[in-house]
C-alpha cells in the first residue's frame, strides 16, 4: 500500500469525502439503532464494570468482503512486548492518506470505518454508554492478528483522550469460534481498599469474572474508566496433537480494535483542558500510585547483622566497615556452604575467575550452581508439586497451600513464598524451597560468598519464590528507582527441558551470559506478513524469559500512545541468555525514566541489557541501576512446564573507591583460602559426576 506523498501536487488535489461524512445507517443490522434503551438497560446492568455486547452488528456481507480484502492486500507485522504478542497492521484511521490505487483494493473496510465513527453510531454508542459526545474527527482503529500463542495482558486502556474501547471480531464466519481455543476478552473486577491518608483506591482482583468469546460481527466495548476497566486477551491455544481437534490454522483471531475520543476542537461537547486533564490518569503513571501499598508480594528487605556493635552503621543499622576477616569464609562457612552449593564455585581459581568476569560485565550465569545431591533433591520436589492441579482462583491457592498469588495483574501475576515464615504452611519439615530462601540464602556464609564473587559489600536482602504458570502467569516491565545500585540474583529452577534454550547444562563452571553458545543468537529480524502467512508461520515460543532492559530518552517526542504498548523485546530474546551491553560497562540505561521505554529498531542496540531463559540450576547475578527495568514474559500455555525461580535482591553499600580496585580485592582475599582448597577438592567427585549424568 502506498501512501500519498505530500509535496506532490497532483496526488493532494484529489478530492476525497471526509472519513464520517457518510450517514452509513445502511451498514448495520436493520433495526439496530433503535434499540439504544434495550442496549443502554444491558449495559448499566453488566459486571464487573459497565459493558456492552452486540452481536450482528453489521449486514453480514460487508463484513465478509472486508474479510477478504484484509487477507488479500494487507500485510501484518509480528509485535512482542512485556505486555502482549501479536500481528499487527497499520493504523486504519488514516485510509484516507492511502494513493488512489491502494484505495480501490479496499472499498469495503474504508465504508466500515465510516459507518462505525458515522454521527448516527456515535449517537447511539454515546447513548449506550453515557459516556457524552464522540469525537468523529480522531479516529482510532488497527487489524490485531492473534494466531495461537499471542496474547494481552491485562490493562485498563487509559491513555490520552480515549473514552470508549470497542472489538469487532472479523473471525471466520464459516468455522464458528470455540471457546476452549482462547482468545476471549476477559473482564476483572476491582477491590477497594483504604489508604494510610484515608484515599479510597481500586486494585484489580488477581481472577477475571467475565469472559466474553470472540464470534463473527460481535463488538464488544465498555467505557475507558481509570483504575476500573481492567481487562486482558485470553491467549490463543494451540491445538493438542493427536486430540482430534481443528489445527490451529482455524484459529486465527481477526478483530478491528479501537477507541472513540472525546471531541475535539471545533466539534461539538470539546471542552478545553479535557484532554490534558485525562492524559494524567494514564495507566503508567497509576503503576506509581498509593495504591501501591496493596501490591503483592511487598519488598521485605531484612537488614544483616552488623559483625562489631562498635563499628559505625548505616541509617539501615548495617556495618559500614568490610573487614577481611568478615568477608574470609572460614571453615564453618565453607562447611556449610558444601550442602547446598556445587564445591566448583568454593574454589580460589574459579572465586576469581567469577569475580573478574562479574567486574568487567556487571552480570554473570553459573550453571549447575547447586551441588548434585542438593539439587537431585529440589528437582524431585519441584516435578512432583508439578504434579499436582492446583486450583483455579487466588482465594482457593491460598487458603490450600503455601503459596500467595502475586497481584495486582496489570502488574504482575504468579505463586510466591517470601522468607518471612508469615506465609508458609508448616507441615513439620521444610520444603527444599523454603530451605533455601530460609537458611541458604539469608545466611552470613552465603553473604560472603556472593561479596567475594562480585566485589560488593552487601547490608541487607530480600527474598522470594516464585512460581510461573503455564497461560497466567508474568511480571511487566518496572524500573528500579533506588539512588544506590543494587545487586539482584535469580536462581533459575525449572526442571523441565525444551523451553528453546540450551538445554544442555555440560558447560564449564562459571559460563557467562556472553560466552560463545550461551547467547541467543543474532536478533530476529521483523518480518512483514499476510494473514494467510501468518498463520502457519507463527515461531514456538513459550516465554517465561526474565529480561532487563534499558529506559529510553525521557526527552523524546511522542504521541499520546507512547509506552501504551509496553517494552518491545526482540524476536529471539525466549532463545538464551545474553547481555547486550560492551564489556566493563554497568546495567545503567542512558537516562532512566521508568514510563519510557526503549524499543527494538533495526540496525540499532535492541535495549537488551541481560536475559536469561527459564532453566534449571543456573544463578544469575546482576547489578541493576536506577531506571533499568525487568520482567518475566508470560509463560504459554504451550510450554513444557511451569517456570520456577527464587530471587534476590541485595543492598550494596556505597563505595567511593574504583570497582575495580574492590573486585581486586576481593580476588585477593579470595586466594587467601588457600589453606582450604584441599578439603573442598575431597569433594569435587559428586560435582564432576554432573557432567555425565545431564
Amino acid at each position: 500500500m502506498k501512501r500519498k506523498a505530500e509535496e506532490d501536487p497532483s496526488q493532494q488535489s484529489v478530492t476525497k469525502k471526509p472519513a464520517v461524512e457518510a450517514n452509513g445507517t445502511r451498514q448495520f443490522r436493520k433495526g439496530l439503532l433503535q434499540q439504544a434503551d434495550e442496549y443502554h438497560k444491558q449495559y448499566d446492568a453488566s459486571q464487573p464494570y459497565k459493558h456492552g455486547v452486540i452481536r450482528d452488528l453489521l449486514e453480514p456481507d460487508l463484513l465478509r468482503k472486508v474479510r477478504a480484502e484484509i487477507q488479500e492486500n494487507l500485510s501484518f507485522t509480528p509485535k512482542e512486548t512485556d505486555i502482549y504478542r501479536i500481528h499487527q497492521s497499520g493504523d486504519l484511521a488514516n485510509l484516507d492518506g492511502l494513493d488512489n490505487s491502494s484505495l480501490k483494493l479496499l472499498p469495503s473496510l474504508l465504508a466500515l470505518r465510516d459507518a462505525l465513527y458515522s454521527p448516527s453510531f456515535r449517537g447511539f454508542l454515546s447513548n449506550v454508554t453515557g459516556a457524552g459526545p464522540l469525537s468523529g474527527r480522531k479516529t482510532d482503529m488497527a487489524i490485531n492478528v492473534y494466531t495461537p500463542g499471542c496474547h494481552l495482558l491485562c490493562h485498563d486502556d487509559v491513555i490520552g483522550s480515549r473514552r470508549v474501547s470497542y472489538i469487532l471480531y472479523l473471525t471466520d464466519p464459516d468455522r464458528p469460534w470455540k471457546p476452549e481455543w482462547g482468545g476471549a476478552l476477559r473482564l476483572y473486577p476491582t477491590i477497594v481498599h483504604d489508604t494510610e491518608q484515608g484515599k479510597s483506591v481500586k486494585v484489580p482482583s488477581p481472577d477475571f469474572s467475565v469472559a466474553i468469546p470472540p464470534a463473527f460481527n460481535q463488538l464488544s466495548f465498555f467505557a475507558v474508566q481509570p483504575g476500573e476497566s481492567f481487562h486482558d486477551v485470553e491467549e490463543v491455544y494451540a491445538h493438542k496433537p493427536g486430540s482430534g481437534e481443528d489445527g490451529d490454522e482455524s484459529r486465527v483471531r481477526m478483530a478491528i480494535s479501537g477507541w472513540y475520543h472525546i471531541p475535539q476542537i471545533s466539534e461539538d461537547g470539546y471542552v478545553e483542558g479535557l484532554e490534558e486533564s485525562l492524559a494524567e490518569q494514564s495507566s503508567l503513571q497509576q503503576l506509581q500510585s498509593s495504591g501501591d501499598q496493596f501490591d503483592r508480594p511487598l519488598p521485605r528487605m531484612q537488614r544483616y547483622h552488623a559483625v562489631d556493635p562498635e563499628q559505625p552503621t548505616s541509617t539501615e543499622g548495617t556495618s559500614l566497615q568490610s573487614t577481611q576477616d568478615e568477608v574470609l569464609l572460614s571453615e564453618d562457612d565453607l562447611e556449610f556452604l558444601l550442602k547446598y552449593i556445587a564445591p566448583t564455585y568454593l574454589t580460589p581459581d574459579t572465586l576469581e575467575s567469577v569475580s573478574d568476569t562479574f567486574s568487567d560485565e556487571c552480570s554473570i550465569c553459573l550453571e549447575k550452581f547447586l551441588s548434585k545431591k542438593y539439587s537431585e533433591t529440589l528437582e524431585n520436589y519441584i516435578t512432583c508439586e508439578e504434579s499436582y492441579n492446583l486450583p483455579s482462583t487466588a482465594h482457593d491457592i491460598e487458603s490450600t497451600s503455601a503459596w500467595k498469588v502475586a497481584r495486582p495483574p496489570h502488574k504482575q501475576r504468579f505463586l510466591f513464598q517470601q522468607n518471612t515464615g508469615t506465609n508458609l504452611k508448616d507441615d513439620g519439615e521444610h520444603s527444599p524451597i523454603q530451605d533455601l530462601l530460609r537458611t541458604l540464602l539469608p545466611s552470613e556464609a552465603f553473604r560472603k560468598w556472593l561479596q567475594l564473587a562480585t566485589g560488593m559489600t552487601l547490608s541487607s536482602h530480600n527474598l522470594c519464590a516464585r512460581r510461573f504458570r503455564r497461560g497466567k502467569d508474568y511480571t511487566l516491565a518496572t524500573g528500579y528507582s533506588g539512588d544506590e545500585s543494587q545487586l539482584e540474583i535469580i536462581l533459575a529452577t525449572t526442571p523441565t527441558s525444551g523451553w528453546g534454550a540450551n538445554d544442555d547444562t555440560d558447560g564449564a563452571a562459571g559460563t557467562t551470559a556472553g560466552d560463545e553458545g550461551s547467547t541467543g543468537g543474532k536478533n530476529g529480524q521483523v518480518k512483514e506478513t499476510t494473514i494467510n502467512e501468518a498463520k502457519g508461520a507463527e515461531e514456538t515460543s513459550f516465554g517465561g524469559y526474565v529480561a532487563y532492559m534499558a529506559g529510553d530518552d525521557a526527552d523524546d517526542e511522542s504521541d499520546d500512545d507512547a509506552g501504551s504498548d509496553g517494552v518491545e523485546v526482540p524476536l529471539d530474546l525466549s532463545t538464551g541468555a545474553r547481555a547486550s551491553k560492551p564489556s566493563g560497562q554497568r546495567i545503567k540505561p542512558e537516562k532512566a525514566d521508568p514510563a519510557v521505554y526503549k524499543a527494538t529498531a533495526e540496525d540499532e542496540d535492541d535495549g537488551v541489557l541481560f536475559s536469561m531463559p527459564a532453566c534449571w540450576n543456573t544463578l544469575g547475578i546482576v547489578l541493576r541501576d536506577k531506571g533499568v527495568m525487568r520482567f518475566v514474559k508470560y509463560v504459554s500455555q504451550q510450554a513444557p512446564g511451569d517456570r520456577w525461580d527464587i530471587v534476590g535482591e541485595f543492598g550494596v553499600v556505597p563505595n567511593d573507591d574504583d570497582q575495580a580496585s574492590g573486585s581486586d580485592e576481593a580476588r585477593a582475599l579470595a586466594i587467601e583460602h588457600e589453606e582450604s582448597e584441599t578439603e573442598i577438592e575431597s569433594s569435587e567427585g559428586d560435582g564432576d559426576d554432573d557432567d555425565d549424568d545431564e
